[in-house]
């Protein structure tokens, strides 16, 4: 049994430092620095958005105790990411698990990273929950959701989640759901890196109204089981939603037969993959269930 433990024990600290080159302090707040994932060689760096609190004066701290100042390429608070750029090109860039991610299992042991001090920090646990296709509370898709039950330390959202394989499979965040530790995946995360290195910004759905939850009738949400609906209280001129038929006091209750229920589902249901696309909006007006075709614009 020693043997084991033994073992295991020396697999954990050899998987932390082959993981160490590619994890860096992220300096951008007023108090404790985060941490972030070197994404490739010429100076791309992920990091948590939550933990990036000033656009400029961003500096980074390399494994080799060196800082370097970095300029803040763009972010995205509905998945909590951020993209910075190093003054350096000579980084190692972390081993990512792009074509392995499918393999991580409920159960599976997983070591949370960080480096908010000189050194890199460690955390065991397991892989707690997990499901493809998920939605944030902010609209964004997430390839799978990976909740895990490692202990957050201070300093440790931006760092990377790291397999039995010496593979990172995530960033971790404290900030996406109040109370878990839940991973962005790599496969998320080079998805909007690319957006990111594009064009400064994440695409978002636009549709052009402003909008308030209202209760249903109790027909109509015994009909559609499901108890509330969002209001149209304003719908911009020659907005998508406009060109589509809709008008002041439409409650949309789906969008592509998903319920609207809330603001956060509308948001869900526009999407960058929804851009240009056409979408079947389900409306009650004047007491009746109606379907329009919207195309959903760009924000």
């Amino acid at each position: 049994m020693s043997d084991v433990l033994k073992n295991l024990s020396d697999e954990l600290a050899a998987t932390v430092e082959a993981a160490s080159p590619g994890i860096v302090r992220v300096e951008a707040r007023r108090r404790l620095p985060a941490s972030g994932i070197v994404w490739s060689a010429d100076g791309v760096v992920v990091t948590a958005h939550h933990v990036v609190q000033r656009d400029s004066d961003i500096r980074l701290g390399l494994p080799d105790g060196s800082t370097t100042p970095a300029t803040l390429v763009g972010r995205d608070p509905t998945t909590d990411l951020a993209v910075l750029r190093a003054e350096r090109t000579d980084l190692t860039p972390a081993a990512l698990a792009l074509q392995s991610l499918d393999q991580l299992k409920v159960g599976h042991l997983v070591l949370a990273l960080g480096r908010p001090g000189s050194s890199v920090q460690a955390t065991l646990g397991v892989v707690s929950a997990m499901s493809p296709n998920w939605r944030t509370p902010g609209g964004a898709q997430l390839d799978f959701y990976v909740q895990t039950d490692v202990v957050m330390f201070p300093g440790f959202s931006g760092g990377p989640l790291v397999n039995a394989s010496r593979e990172i499979v995530g960033l971790n965040t404290s900030a996406l759901l109040r109370g878990v530790s839940l991973t962005v995946p790599v496969t998320t995360i080079q998805r909007v890196v690319e957006m990111l290195l594009a064009h400064g910004q994440i695409k978002r759905g636009y549709l052009g109204v402003s909008t308030q939850p209202v209760r249903l009738p109790a027909a109509i949400s015994q009909q559609l089981n499901q108890e509330t609906g969002l209001l149209l209280v304003s719908v911009e001129p020659d907005s998508p939603a406009e060109k589509g038929g809709l008008v002041l006091g439409d409650t949309i209750v789906a969008i592509d037969n998903d319920p609207v229920r809330q603001h956060d589902d509308l948001l869900a249901s526009l999407g960058s993959d929804k851009i240009g696309q056409a979408v079947a909006a389900k409306i009650l007006r004047g007491g009746q269930v109606q379907t329009l075709t919207v195309v959903v614009g760009e924000r």
